[in-house]
């Protein structure tokens, strides 16, 4: 029999304070937990939702040695960007707060020094990778090298831009330290594990066993892990960023980001009680009561770290719940390409926020439709644009409108009485009364995407039965009838701002705006009676406007924009060919000419014929870069060419007297050399 819970404690994914927020993060963490968290707070259960900025690790100190700046500075700037992005977004944390903060640090030194005092720990030197130009120990993150597998450039720990496998640092072909380019040598470091090898026999029976019910994706890669020999993984790091090991001889020396990071789950939340204790209670009934509900919503690459390592530490030290589940959802891609923070690929929330003003809703609807729950999904501008205007306006939107601006026409703004139900209005009752029990079982079962699209279907059979009842033709014979069509598309557009609000809380918060509901509660989704008959609506205005192909355009030059910029910054030059005499080159007679015509080849889509003056007689070149010129932009033109080549004959009968010259640029475009002044036709090139 499923256990009970009293109220549950939500976790989602630590975001790194070392970058702003994109759509990636949201649509694998925070939209999906945020639509359930209002979902439990909306059926009045007690649950509190717990974030914060992860600021320790190494990509913090990376971005403050790229900036010149202090990795506090750092993690104090993204923390404010990253904390008003969430809650102008709609996030809705009961507490958002950070990994630097005095209460985190004495909470992770504590946790780390029972596990040490207990003997839960184990102390172990290894050989690890050391720069001796600074004289530090290299993370994996400071080592980069060639991939041994795919021979891109990868990290010490991963090789992200290519085949994706885990590494170690000394798998690397020529590694090297990120910061100082100089080989490392390996030196030996002591360091404290902890030993999931131990733990191993109890993970399998807790999550094989126990947790079949997790997503397949989940359980999966966890099965994965579970069925190789865990190894003990290291829990203390060779930095001076972070939180030093509370333990005699470990100086130089912090915790590990992933031992220090999911502790502030438990220690914002001790914040959070400390602060409002006549609120929320003490801290350990959120952590330590068998009572509560534990979940972590977090994305893929997160899921080694919250079902096995974490539950391992918690396990270790003795006194708290284990998660119940953890909804983790796979990566979204952006435009048919992997985001990358790296390579600004990727759609910023605090930049959205600024491009698309009180359009919050329309990106978590979007989100949550291409939520990549069981595969990689993808995100286009395209299909962003597609789905506001034909479902939020179209659907949604029109419904409302239609039912308000109706009802303020033929009722003066009020709620009409609803006469006898004919049997197509009782279908209709009974179609829509029907959706609050399938939006339950598919949240409940963290099928967002799927409960998303079962909300939308009250305003599709909202749509539908007003175009079949056609109230604007019957208010001439029948308004009795009119009022009995009005009201129940009233009490449906109510049910919508219920349905709605987990998912677009902005929205359904306007729509109870609009039709005065004070008060509104999930039981009540599927009810006839929200509004009674004489209750006086508030103004009609649009719920959701059109998005215009010009704002769509300017994100696609944009993102164009930025994959230019990557490719110009990624492009090495073709390597210099074989050395040739001075006498070679001399043979070569290259001179100046004007271009006095410039045509298309008819029929040959890459060739333009020009006629150039040489200075001693005009001549016919052709040359294949009429996908990069218009004929046009050339004439008057000064290019250099190839004088004394042998003329080339083509099928058409078109000869050729020489080449142009052009450079090949990163991107395959071809760019005609020209002069920085104008000299006489047929000048040589010295």
């Amino acid at each position: 029999m499923e256990k009970k819970f009293k109220r549950t404690t939500v976790t989602s994914a630590l975001p790194y304070a070392n970058g702003p927020v994109h759509i990636g993060h949201l649509a694998g963490v925070y939209v999906p937990a945020d639509i359930y968290v209002r979902y439990l707070r909306l059926k009045g259960e007690e649950v509190l939702f717990v974030g914060g900025s992860d600021e320790h690790g190494v990509p913090v100190t990376q971005r403050a040695r790229k900036e010149g700046i202090t990795p506090q500075d750092v993690v104090d700037r993204y923390h404010n960007i990253i904390k008003e992005s969430f809650k102008e977004f709609g996030i809705s944390f009961d507490v958002y707060s950070r990994t630097t903060s005095d209460v985190h640090h004495k909470f992770a030194s504590d946790f780390f020094r029972k596990l040490y005092d207990e003997g839960k720990l184990v102390e172990q030197s290894t050989m690890q990778f050391y720069d001796e130009k600074t004289g530090k120990f290299l993370t994996d993150r400071d080592v980069v090298g060639e991939c041994p597998y795919c021979h891109k450039q990868a990290y010490g720990n991963q090789c992200e831009e290519g085949c994706g496998r885990a590494l170690e640092p000394t798998e690397l072909i020529n590694p090297r330290s990120k910061e100082t380019g100089e080989t490392p040598v390996l030196k030996e470091t002591k360091n404290w594990y902890l030993p999931l090898n131990e733990y191993q026999q109890w993970l399998k029976e807790w999550i094989l066993e126990g947790h079949k019910e997790w997503r397949p994706n989940v359980y999966g890669q966890c099965k994965s892990w579970l069925d190789m020999d865990l190894q003990p993984r290291a829990m203390t790091r060779d930095l001076d960023w972070g939180i030093p090991v509370p333990v005699e001889g470990a100086d130089g020396k912090v915790l590990y980001v992933w031992f220090d990071a999911p502790i502030g789950y438990i220690s914002n939340t001790k914040e959070l009680c400390d602060n409002e204790p006549e609120r929320w209670g003490s801290w350990e009934k959120w952590w330590q009561d068998e009572d509560t509900r534990l979940l972590h919503f977090i994305g893929k690459d997160n899921i080694v770290f919250h079902c096995i390592i974490f539950p391992t530490m918690m396990k270790a030290h003795g006194s708290y719940v284990m998660p119940d589940n953890v909804p983790s959802n796979e990566f979204l891609n952006l435009e048919d390409d992997k985001i990358s923070t790296s390579r600004n690929w990727a759609v910023w929330l605090h930049e959205y926020l600024v491009d698309f003003p009180g359009k919050q809703d329309v990106l978590r609807y979007v989100l949550t439709a291409n939520a990549p729950e069981t595969k990689d999904n993808n995100f286009t501008w395209r299909d962003f644009q597609a789905r506001n205007n034909n479902e939020l306006v179209a659907v949604y939107g029109n419904f409302v409108n239609r039912a308000l601006v109706l009802t303020h026409k033929y009722f003066d703004g009020k709620v009409p009485a609803c006469g006898t139900l004919t049997d197509y209005d009782k279908a209709t009752v009974a179609e829509f009364m029907d959706v609050k029990a399938e939006v339950e079982k598919l949240l409940d079962t963290f099928k967002f995407r799927e409960a998303q699209k079962e909300a939308m279907n009250l305003a599709r059979i909202g749509n539908k039965y007003l175009a079949d009842t056609e109230p604007w033709k019957l208010a001439k014979t029948d308004m009795e009838r009119v009022g009995t069509i009005l009201n129940l598309s009233l009490q449906l557009a109510a049910n919508l701002a219920i349905a709605f609000e987990p998912f677009l809380p902005f929205s359904s918060e306007k729509l109870r705006g609009m039709l005065g509901m004070e008060t509104f509660e999930w039981n009540q989704l599927g009810s006839t009676d929200l509004l009674a008959a004489g209750h006086q609506l508030g103004k009609a205005e649009l719920l959701f406007e059109k998005i215009e192909d010009s704002a769509i355009d300017a994100q696609m030059q944009r993102l164009e924009d930025i994959k230019k910029a990557n490719e110009a910054a990624n492009y090495k030059a073709n390597p210099v060919k074989p050395t040739v005499s001075f006498e070679d080159w001399e043979k070569l007679d290259i001179r100046v000419g004007t271009v006095l015509e410039c045509e298309r080849v008819p029929k040959m889509k890459k060739l333009l014929k020009f006629k150039i003056a040489d200075g001693l007689a005009d001549r016919t070149i052709v040359s294949g870069i009429a996908e990069h010129y218009a004929p046009e932009e050339l004439v008057g033109k000064q290019v250099l060419f190839i004088a004394n080549f042998a003329p080339r004959q083509f099928k058409n009968g078109l000869v050729s007297e020489g080449m142009i010259l052009s450079a090949e640029n990163y991107d395959g475009s071809l760019a005609v050399t020209s002069l920085l002044r104008e000299v006489k036709p047929g000048s040589e090139v010295k």
